[in-house]
């Protein structure tokens, strides 16, 4: 680690308080001078970090950037692999290929900006720069754990997103079934994509990337007008956001409550949060698009809806919704 990355690490660690260039160079084992030299570089990268003499330096919290060290400070397993991107094409692929090379469970990665961001169903998710957090979480479920059981990982990490934003003096969020996050505005702020790969060997799960995207500002100019009446933001415009540690406690609280599966204890409080169950919606499935009554949500996820067939139980993988 070079002497900039230990700077921004102890920085990062201090998590907010300031800590004086000497004790940085006696922690780091270097000159106050090699310290005040990879301060301003860090700060010519963009790194907000304040300094006053006999006080320290000082990472101020929700600075501009999202970096793997400030995420780490904040995650309750610090040894887990965290990559930070200013640009990728997708979030959930670099999880995935973590997966594949043996990464610990609640390893993540997180970007600035998507360019081949996705929903569910292949579409496409708008990821603009500067004003949204894209993450992506690994997840290795307990042995025996199914792959209906570990369906259930989308309504967690919806319970996990909306306990995070208010965590850091953000608003209440609603949930619609079955992985998208709605504001105060009825507007969507938040998508959430799973994605499961099996053990081949054994016919079980090897391990789940739970991908989410996050609206967390209004970007520059607007949302793109196909999105225009349909996405919005959860913040509001003069709330700064610290993204690492938003993205950490997404991370931590996903990973507590996908530890308890086969239990399902969150249930309750994605049904307390939800905003179908009591509305009339319509069903979308193979071409057809059909009006029903929602009335509940399984403890196994599914919807309970009432329609011309009579009452039916819907799989979120086999159909999509849409409010009268």
């Amino acid at each position: 680690m070079t002497v900039r990355e230990s700077v921004l690490a102890a920085l990062a660690g201090a998590k907010g308080q300031p800590v004086s260039g000497e004790a940085l160079a006696e922690t780091l084992g270097v000159s106050r001078a090699a310290v005040w030299k990879a301060v301003g570089a860090l700060q010519a990268q963009g790194h907000a970090i304040e300094g006053a003499p006999g006080v320290g330096y000082r990472l101020a919290p929700g600075g501009p950037l999202l970096f793997a060290e400030g995420v780490r400070a904040w995650l309750a397993q610090p040894s887990v692999q965290v990559q930070a991107h200013a640009v990728i094409d997708s979030t959930n692929r670099a999880a995935k290929a973590m997966g594949a090379a043996g990464a610990p469970s609640g390893s993540l990665a997180v970007a600035d900006c998507q360019t081949a961001g996705r929903g569910r169903r292949g579409r496409g998710f708008a990821s603009p720069p500067g004003t949204g957090l894209y993450l992506s979480v690994l997840l290795r479920p307990a042995p025996g754990v199914t792959m209906a059981q570990a369906a259930l990982v989308t309504a967690a990490a919806a319970v996990a997103v909306c306990g995070a934003v208010e965590a850091l003096g953000g608003p209440a969020l609603s949930i619609k079934w079955v992985n998208d996050l709605y504001n105060a505005e009825m507007h969507k702020c938040c998508g959430i994509l799973t994605e499961a790969a099996a053990d081949m060997e054994t016919g079980g799960l090897d391990y789940l990337v739970v991908g989410m995207g996050l609206n967390l500002h209004r970007p520059a100019g607007g949302f793109p007008p196909e999105l225009a009446g349909i996405a919005g933001p959860i913040f509001p415009e003069d709330q700064a956001v610290d993204r690492c540690r938003l993205a950490a406690e997404i991370t931590n609280r996903l990973c507590v409550l996908a530890a308890r599966l086969p239990a399902a204890d969150f249930m309750e409080a994605y049904r307390a949060r939800n905003l179908v169950p009591g509305r009339d919606i319509f069903i979308l499935q193979n071409g057809e698009r059909r009006p029903a009554r929602a009335l509940a949500i399984t403890d196994d996820g599914h919807l309970l809806v009432e329609s011309a067939r009579g009452r039916e139980e819907l799989s979120y993988g086999e159909v999509s919704i849409r409010f009268e």
